[in-house]
Formats: structure tokens, C-alpha cells, sequence
């Protein structure tokens, strides 16, 4: 199995805090510069598996900056350079404490959540009659409370969001409408290449200057849902399960194993060769989403290679 980064320990010139998220690490550093890494760890029902998925850090840093770079004339982003195939640097800034969860079909937990007899999700109405994988009349936004790495994220109204203060109305209003020209976006890009785009969520931030920009990961396999266009009416109408693009896979096989996240559940072993097909099913959405060849960086040392690719950014941008 080839390396995987699971954990980085940098000293970078300038450092003043280190953030370790479920799946990235945020160093933050003087001159409010953040240094994002993309590490191999997989999160699946807001559980970090124990092993890492080879080139899965590269795969969803790639897709996420590239997507930011063609999205950043509708909505402006935190990100300033990618001096490795791991990491993103961009401006500080202060995250928004709700993910903006945006959904043009009835899948995932919006579907196990229809399931279980619920027609209202965050506020928004589902309609009656439908079925799994079915689109919705229109996007619905249907956000959800940010975690720390070993809690669940928790689903939220706008009503509640805006009364509880998590975000003024003034604010909201700007993310709804960055949320709803993002997923357009997404939808189009996606329909270029075939896919549809199912469901996604956003994350944005404040600058020191109170400008709010897009932050973290857009349109990668671990923040959305993708369907294949082609058959996708014929799959419908037969009741078959979508071909689909995103680690829904994971949850899944999770799933057909007794885990869900639930107290007392035990986390299943995942054998190489399980890992390997992982990592290859990472390497086909990077191809599918971005229309070009995946090229898998060299992972022969991996921190040693992150840490001189930042360290002469960082150097040469001073």
C-alpha cells in the first residue's frame, strides 16, 4: 500500500496555532495567512477511520481548489496559492458556525430522514410522493451545526440559526444567495461532464475586513453527492438505485457492516484490499468530476514533501 498522511506535525516560519479538523488541518499563521493540509483520513457518519485512503487528501485538495477557481467570479473565495498537491493557502478568516447544506434531490439523509416519515427537513417541506433519488421541485437549503472531530453534525432551521444568533439575518441572506449561485454553478460544471449534481454543502468565513468568502472544500466526493445523467430517468422509473459519484459508497458498506456512528456500534475492519478499492473509487470521481487524467503525487515522503513545498512559498512570498 502506498503511504498515507494521516498526521502532520509542522513548524512552519511564523506559526501561532494549529487546527485538526476530521479530515484537514488548518496552520495558522502570522499576517492572518492560513495553511490548509488535506490529509488521507476518511470521515464517514462524523467517525475518522482508523486507516487512511492513499492520494485521497491530494484528490479532494485538487478538486476543491480547482472548483474554487471557477467559481470565484460569482463568489469570492479565502485562497491564495497551492504550493503542493495537499495544500491550499489563503486568508484567515472567521468561519460561520453552520455548514450550508444545499440539496436538489431527495438522497442521503434527506431520503433515510423521508424514510422514517418526516416531510419537513430544517425547516424546509418535502412533498409527499416522492421517492428516493427523486428531484426536488426546488433546491432546498437545509444547513447543519458545525461539529468538533468526534461529535455529529446536528441539522438547524434558518428560523432557529437566526434565533439563536448563530448568524444575523443581514449575513444569512448573503450565504443563501452565495449557496443557491454556487450550486447553479456546480450544476452546470457537473452537466459538462455528465453528472449530475445531487446534493452538496458549503462552508464560508469572514476576512478581518468583514468580506464574506467561500472557505474549505466545493464539489469534492466528501461534500457532495453526484449521479450519472445517463440513465438516470430509466433508473428512476424502475426503481433502481442511482450510479452515483461520492463516498456514499463508504457509508454504505459502513452500513452492511452494523456501524452508523450509533453509541455501542463497533467500527468494522477495512482490509487493503478494501483501502486500495477506496482509493481507486477516489481516483475515478477526480476524473469523472474534472474531465482530466488523476496524476498521483509522490508519496515516497509525504511530510517531507509538504513541509520544503511550503516552506519555499512561504519564503518566496515574503
Amino acid at each position: 500500500m502506498p503511504n498515507t498522511l494521516m498526521d502532520t506535525n509542522f513548524h512552519f516560519s511564523g506559526q501561532k496555532s494549529i487546527y485538526k479538523g476530521k479530515v484537514r488541518e488548518v496552520y495558522t499563521l502570522e499576517d492572518d495567512i492560513l495553511v490548509m493540509i488535506a490529509t488521507d483520513r476518511l470521515s464517514a457518519f462524523d467517525v475518522v477511520m482508523p486507516k487512511g485512503i492513499p492520494y485521497k487528501g491530494q484528490i479532494l485538495n485538487q478538486i476543491a481548489t480547482k472548483m474554487m477557481k471557477a467559481t470565484e467570479d460569482i463568489v469570492p473565495n479565502w485562497l491564495m496559492a497551492t504550493p503542493d498537491t495537499n495544500v491550499a493557502v489563503g486568508k484567515a478568516c472567521e468561519p460561520f458556525k453552520v455548514e450550508m447544506v444545499i440539496r436538489g434531490y431527495m438522497s442521503g439523509h434527506a431520503a433515510r430522514e423521508y424514510k422514517a416519515g418526516k416531510r419537513v427537513l430544517c425547516g424546509e417541506p418535502m412533498p409527499e410522493g416522492m421517492k428516493e433519488n427523486d428531484k426536488f421541485p426546488e433546491p432546498i437549503i437545509t444547513p447543519a451545526t458545525k461539529a468538533e472531530q468526534g461529535d455529529h453534525d446536528e441539522d438547524i432551521s434558518k428560523a432557529d440559526i437566526l434565533e439563536r444568533g448563530i448568524i444575523s439575518e443581514a449575513d444569512y441572506i448573503i450565504l443563501e444567495k452565495y449557496t443557491k449561485a454556487l450550486f447553479q454553478r456546480g450544476t452546470e460544471l457537473a452537466a459538462k461532464r455528465g453528472l449530475i449534481l445531487v446534493d452538496t454543502k458549503y462552508e464560508f468565513g469572514k476576512t478581518k475586513d468583514g468580506e464574506i468568502v467561500l472557505i474549505d472544500e466545493i464539489h469534492t466526493p466528501d461534500s457532495s453527492r453526484y449521479f450519472y445523467a445517463d440513465g438516470y430517468e430509466e433508473r428512476q422509473a424502475n426503481g433502481e438505485p442511482q450510479k452515483q459519484l461520492s463516498k456514499e459508497f463508504v457509508r454504505q458498506w459502513l452500513i452492511s457492516n452494523g456501524f452508523q456512528g450509533l453509541e455501542g456500534q463497533k467500527l468494522p475492519e477495512m482490509s487493503d484490499e478494501y483501502i486500495e478499492s477506496v482509493s481507486n473509487r477516489y481516483i475515478e470521481l477526480y476524473e469523472s468530476i474534472m474531465g482530466e487524467p488523476f496524476e498521483k503525487a509522490d508519496v515516497s515522503n509525504i511530510h517531507e514533501r509538504i513541509g520544503a513545498n511550503v516552506s519555499n512559498y512561504l519564503n518566496a512570498a515574503r
